[in-house]
């Protein structure tokens, strides 16, 4: 069997984690193993932070219903239950740009709510 010199993959493998851990301090940067570690770490941080962001818009979004829902004169949860039995099926992102972006759209929203509620209410038997 011939025999298999591996300085070179270990020398491009051990450069791409000290460009991947280009940033972190002390010898974190410098010393392969201690860059391994920060590296793995930093990566597993990036995976579990990329599914949490997605749990920090949502709040962020029933964070801004809930303020123009109660501007005009409903809470959050009272809001989305009614638009849930009048049929609306827009969501918390859409719902949350028009509360920022196009006050006059959300108003129409909030009517819909108060007035769909109740029409979807007298049409049961």
């Amino acid at each position: 069997m011939p025999r298999v010199k591996r300085g070179v993959a270990a020398h491009r493998r051990h450069k791409k984690v000290l460009a991947m851990t280009r940033g972190h301090r002390a010898t974190k940067h410098t010393l392969y193993r201690r860059a391994h570690e920060s590296m793995m770490k930093s990566l597993a941080y990036a995976y579990a932070h990329r599914r949490e962001r997605k749990g920090d818009m949502r709040k962020l979004w029933i964070a801004r219903i809930n303020a123009a829902a109660r501007a005009a004169g409903l809470t959050y949860g009272n809001f989305i239950h009614a638009l849930g039995k009048a049929g609306v099926g827009v969501n918390r992102k859409m719902l949350a740009d028009l509360a920022v972006r196009d006050s006059a759209a959300f108003a129409r929203f909030v009517e819909i709510a108060r007035t769909g509620s109740t029409a979807v209410q007298e049409k049961a038997p």
